[in-house]
């Protein structure tokens, strides 16, 4: 029961969109970026933050290759901390710009893509909505 209420109760900071230049899709591709969008999406959930603030933040990413992107590309206001900046998120090419902004917000829990996509009521074609895990906690013994 304390293993429930740990993952379940204690807020945190979660990356809830992400829109990547000349992605329409989670399924696309991008030239000179050794992955795809959807492992993209995977790295970019593993990123841990701490907002200081109950605002929804803008987040940016934008590395000119060729270049391995990791978390601690990501750019931010002062309230934002990236706490785990070695987090691997692609690999870029030679001449290739690697352009993304991400959108990160607090909450409890687990919130699943498609609830995150319901809160916005005009989310912009381009814009992927991503599963949030926002518990501060990763394993419980």
């Amino acid at each position: 029961s304390l293993r429930r209420i740990l993952l379940s109760s204690l807020p945190g900071a979660a990356v809830t969109s992400i829109q990547i230049d000349g992605v329409l899709h989670e399924f696309s591709t991008i030239e000179g970026v050794v992955e795809d969008v959807t492992q993209i999406i995977l790295n970019i959930k593993k990123v841990s933050l701490k907002i200081e603030s109950d605002d929804e933040k803008s987040l940016e990413i934008d590395v000119k290759g060729p270049a391995t992107v990791t978390a601690g590309d990501i750019q931010g206001d002062s309230d934002v901390e990236i706490l785990n900046p070695d987090q691997y998120i692609c690999t870029v090419a030679d001449g290739v710009t690697f352009h993304a902004i991400l959108t990160a917000d607090t909450g409890r829990g687990y919130v699943s893509a498609d609830e995150n996509k319901a809160r916005k009521d005009d989310m912009p074609i381009g814009v992927l909505p991503i599963d949030s895990i926002y518990t501060p906690i990763e394993r419980v013994n």
